[in-house]
């Protein structure tokens, strides 16, 4: 169902970060109570069960030709925020494999796993 959406490892991501690059965009999707047990730096909160409060905004608050790299736990939500940001014309997203917990095992081991 997945199969389309292109994908970025935490490993890779980490290089990016590391990188500071202006031109991504960062969106976490996971719940408010989950990015405060563990988070990273650098990306916008929006909690896939507050869509209503936040789909009006994403156009104005993101550029959707720009680089959108979505993150959540272990990959299912992002994944499925990455295929609906495609259906609302982004062309440039990708999934971060694994979510916060591969990279809390793989590249950050301070981030606290849950």
């Amino acid at each position: 169902m997945f199969n389309s959406i292109a994908e970025i490892s935490v490993a890779e991501l980490a290089v990016r970060l590391a990188d500071n690059d202006d031109n991504l965009q960062l969106i976490d999707v996971r719940e408010r109570q989950e990015v405060e047990l563990a988070r990273i730096e650098g990306f916008t909160v929006l909690p896939l069960s507050e869509y209503q409060q936040w789909d009006q905004e994403l156009k104005t608050q993101f550029n959707p030709e720009q680089e959108t790299l979505v993150l959540c736990h272990h990959g299912m939500r992002s994944a499925q925020m990455c295929q609906w940001l495609r259906s609302q014309g982004f062309t440039n997203v990708k999934n971060i494999v694994g979510g916060i917990d591969a990279y809390s095992i793989l590249v950050d081991s301070t981030i606290p796993r849950y």
